[in-house]
């Protein structure tokens, strides 16, 4: 022990260890004060940030007054409530601009082909229609004729069809609509007669994912998810597909539950939120089954 310190006193360090712990402290719970305001919308009341994070009034009110002076929160001065702030605001937009969906599937489609050894995809809406854009085989590739830059089918296509359900865009049921009318007897037999377009979208929106069997190419089967964006906007479709033989293409099989557990998690690294609904297809907010 050094000279004339005695065991009662504190190490000569203790206080700005103790300072540091404090900052770091005040610093998560300034932070866990902003991120319960983004979680209740973007603008509350003080009473329901507080209830959100679990913090007395007084208490949240102070970190928001130093939200307020760094430009991270605003209040209103008519119903005082606060809101995210022009500086939180551009971070956000920041964040949202370095998100891509191809970029945030490439973990994803090298998962799926691991552990399912199945050939999968990443296809975004093009002027054409649903276009392969991130490709993947495992080590024994399925023969199929598709490659990045490929363009699929909406209605007999998994990836097309995943599209189809959730997609809000006019054209998308325009496009799929052409298809039906040029479809033969056989393809027209594998959809609902009554409604087949609607019908599918339902099929597709209560299991999460779309499932087809040789219904594109013969001897192949596939299942597809969408991906979601943090406005609930269908961005982007997830697809493994397989030889029939050996690949289950049903809604709840491995590859199926695979492929949504891993479409939900791409879309909420793209900022979507399970409990927000994706926009439907006629681009209001839907009560229906999502992926994952």
């Amino acid at each position: 022990m050094p000279p004339g310190l005695s065991p009662a006193d504190p190490p000569a360090g203790a206080p700005r260890a103790r300072e540091r712990r404090q900052r770091v402290q005040a610093v998560q719970t300034g932070m866990s004060v902003l991120k319960g305001l983004a979680r209740l919308g973007g603008r509350a009341s003080l009473t329901a940030i507080a209830q959100h994070v679990g913090e007395s009034p007084a208490k949240v009110h102070r970190y928001l007054v130093s939200l307020i002076e760094a430009e991270l929160v605003s209040q209103d001065a008519a119903s005082q409530q606060y809101s995210l702030g022009a500086a939180a605001i551009d971070v956000g937009l920041a964040a949202m601009r370095q998100v891509e969906p191809i970029r945030c599937a490439e973990g994803a489609l090298q998962r799926l082909r691991e552990e399912l050894e199945v050939t999968c995809f990443v296809a975004v809406m093009g002027n054409m229609g649903p276009t392969i854009v991130r490709f993947e085989e495992p080590a024994l590739p399925v023969t199929v004729n598709v490659r990045a830059g490929s363009v699929l089918p909406l209605l007999w296509s998994a990836t097309g069809r995943a599209f189809l359900a959730y997609a809000g865009d006019a054209r998308v049921q325009a496009r799929a609509q052409a298809e039906l009318a040029q479809a033969g007897p056989g393809r027209r037999a594998l959809l609902d007669a009554a409604d087949p377009i609607g019908a599918l979208r339902r099929q597709v929106r209560a299991a999460g994912c779309a499932s087809v069997r040789d219904a594109n190419l013969a001897g192949i089967s596939a299942v597809a998810a969408p991906l979601f964006d943090y406005n609930g906007r269908t961005v982007a479709v997830l697809t493994a597909l397989g030889a029939t033989g050996g690949f289950d293409p049903q809604p709840d099989g491995t590859v199926a539950r695979a492929v949504r557990r891993e479409a939900a998690a791409i879309s909420g690294a793209l900022g979507y939120r399970q409990e927000d609904p994706p926009a439907s297809p006629a681009g209001r907010a839907s009560t229906a089954p999502r992926a994952g």
